[in-house]
């Protein structure tokens, strides 16, 4: 985990990444995977050595996800989503805050593209970061994404 310090100078850095996954599953039931709160709940979560503090989950333009925990460290975790785009079965768009403990440490926009491929779903995730104050730690976040795109495969079996 990349280390931030109060008295360091603000600052922002920014990346961009891209993740393709390959689901043998429809569209319709990776999006079920992605919005439905109960089938999120089985991949989206921090794993081992995590746990779960709150949960909130409203998928549409306008909606909002809050996941918030604590890693066996002490140091709470707290992703705060906004939807701003929801096409059923095809797209959804939405930005969100990171944040360790009460420190803001990123703020991203996600685009997950879901396109049929053969009798599946080919995923497509693109995310924009800032990383903040002294927080540089883009490819952590993409490692971190990877995880979860596999956790969510792995749910749809």
């Amino acid at each position: 985990m990349a280390k931030t310090s109060s008295d360091s100078p603000r600052s922002v850095v920014h990346a961009t990444f891209c993740i393709e996954r390959n689901y043998p599953a429809s569209p319709a039931q990776v999006f079920q995977a992605l919005t439905e709160p109960a089938a999120k709940a089985k991949w989206f979560t921090g794993g081992s050595g995590y746990t779960l503090l709150a949960r909130e989950m409203d998928v549409r333009p306008g909606g909002r996800e809050h996941l918030k925990g604590r890693w066996q460290t002490g140091v709470v975790s707290t992703f705060d989503a906004v939807y701003h785009d929801v096409v059923a079965d095809e797209r959804i768009v939405y930005a969100y805050e990171m944040h360790l403990d009460d420190r803001k440490i990123s703020v991203s926009l996600a685009t997950l593209e879901l396109k049929p491929a053969g009798t599946g779903t080919r995923l497509v995730m693109t995310e924009q970061g800032a990383f903040l104050d002294g927080y540089d730690d883009a490819d952590s976040r993409e490692r971190g994404s990877n995880f979860l795109l596999d956790a969510l495969g792995n749910s749809l079996k």
